[in-house]
């Protein structure tokens, strides 16, 4: 039998599988049979989408599918209240004010992925941004050391928490509440009596979020870059794939992907531009969101962290350093609770003593929940980081835009992760249902 052949065996199989199962004398739901994505696409054409949809809806797995349809809903729904909403301004405005609450959403990420929580990524980088401010304005030191020490100091932050909770035994949720409080008076103390310490800003914090590439250039050459990249990675993965004779994506799957990416990202360019041109602060979050994707489905760390979150006891059989991965874990959270913090420095452009409060934390879960990663552990991207904060900060520009104030805005937010909860509890339910889980 030739691979082809005992491809074609394999979907026949899994067909008459799914034809068997369909009715249970017990009236039970049936269990939905494995199949791989890209086999059905190779041998159905495009009917092969129609079935792993179909599959995926069957076995509970939606995906990011909720969240999309959710961003369309609030744009339709903003851009028919008010017609500004969908303005080049309006959206570049969003683009930058997202930063923030999403890098802080990507390290909140991989602690959610080991089923834990971290309360505390808002007070860190309130102290982020205190150390820099007091480091670079009241003593002088040069404004790129005060940035790595804030950056350091957070990593330095999230590894405490993460050795407590790891080696001492301490549960996340207190270890990380009481950093929550701890940071907050740490973040006083540095700032002093005076409370509030102003960056410059035209320096490097103060920059982030106002330096704009206005060059046209800039924003399309970026979305070339990450449109030619995709296709080339993606061809790569095929041919290794199909190398070690096991199921790759057709090369007319890889160009539809290809496609549809480089609609949005040239879609995004040409609106960028029609402003003030590309964010620093966009192409510094697009740059984390790559990296930390890579280093979670790339990489033996990022297998070992996933591992965890599925089973500790199955991780730890397997050889991998529980307490070392789940420090490094609160230390990646840690650092990233910082970068954030230094965003919402230049935001103002300064250091005070409501920095990291208010809803900021709110934000940053609610973020990492509703853009897809599981509360339960063992399921996220960090790109659920980008998905969730555009929501959260679409919904607060265009109440914005319509008058309407915080409370409101607060109600639908916690709507809005409510039923992302309850989504994320009945896809669980349904998976297990269908034997996935």
């Amino acid at each position: 039998m030739n691979k082809k052949t005992g491809a074609t065996g394999s979907a026949e199989a899994t067909g008459n599988a799914d034809a068997a199962g369909t009715a249970d004398p017990a009236g039970k739901a049936a269990a939905v049979p494995p199949a791989d994505p890209r086999l059905l696409v190779r041998e159905q054409g495009l009917a092969g989408y129609a079935t792993v949809i179909r599959r995926k809806l069957a076995a509970g797995e939606l995906g990011s599918l909720p969240v999309v349809l959710g961003l369309v809903a609030i744009a339709a729904v903003f851009q028919s209240l008010n017609s500004n909403f969908l303005s080049a301004q309006n959206l570049s405005n969003i683009a930058v004010a997202m930063v923030g609450t999403g890098m802080m959403a990507v390290g909140i990420i991989f602690v959610l992925l080991l089923g834990e929580i971290d309360l505390s990524v808002g007070a860190v980088s309130g102290v982020s941004g205190a150390i820099v401010a007091v480091l670079s304005v009241t003593h002088g030191v040069d404004e790129w050391l005060a940035v790595l020490a804030a950056v350091a100091g957070g990593a330095l932050i999230g590894a405490l928490h993460g050795f407590f909770f790891a080696v001492v035994g301490a549960p996340a949720f207190a270890v990380t509440l009481a950093g929550l409080l701890f940071w907050q008076g740490c973040m006083l103390q540095i700032l002093g009596s005076s409370g509030t310490v102003n960056l410059d800003p035209d320096g490097l914090v103060g920059q982030l979020n106002t330096y704009y590439f206005t060059d046209v250039a800039a924003a399309y050459g970026l979305a070339a870059v990450a449109v030619t990249v995709f296709l080339l990675t993606a061809l790569a993965d095929s041919r290794r794939r199909t190398a070690a004779g096991i199921p790759a994506r057709p090369t007319a799957d890889v160009l539809l992907r290809t496609g549809g990416l480089a609609a949005v990202a040239f879609a995004a360019a040409w609106v960028l531009n029609q402003y003030k041109g590309l964010p620093l602060a966009l192409v510094l979050f697009l740059a984390a969101l790559v990296t930390t994707d890579f280093v979670l489905r790339r990489t033996a760390y990022g297998r070992q962290v996933l591992a965890l979150g599925g089973s500790v006891e199955a991780a730890r059989r397997a050889g991998v350093p529980v307490a070392l991965v789940r420090i490094s874990v609160f230390a990646v959270a840690g650092t990233f609770a910082a970068v954030g913090g230094l965003f919402m420095a230049s935001k103002i452009a300064a250091a005070n003593q409501s920095a990291g409060g208010g809803e900021l934390l709110m934000n940053v879960i609610a973020a990492a929940v509703i853009g897809g990663t599981s509360l339960f552990g063992g399921r996220g991207r960090t790109w659920h980081a980008l998905l969730g904060v555009m929501v959260i900060v679409s919904i607060q520009y265009g109440l914005a835009l319509e008058g309407i104030k915080s409370p409101v805005q607060f109600m639908i937010t916690g709507g809005v992760l409510l039923a992302t909860v309850v989504i994320d509890s009945v896809t669980r339910r349904t998976q297990r249902t269908a034997g996935r889980a």
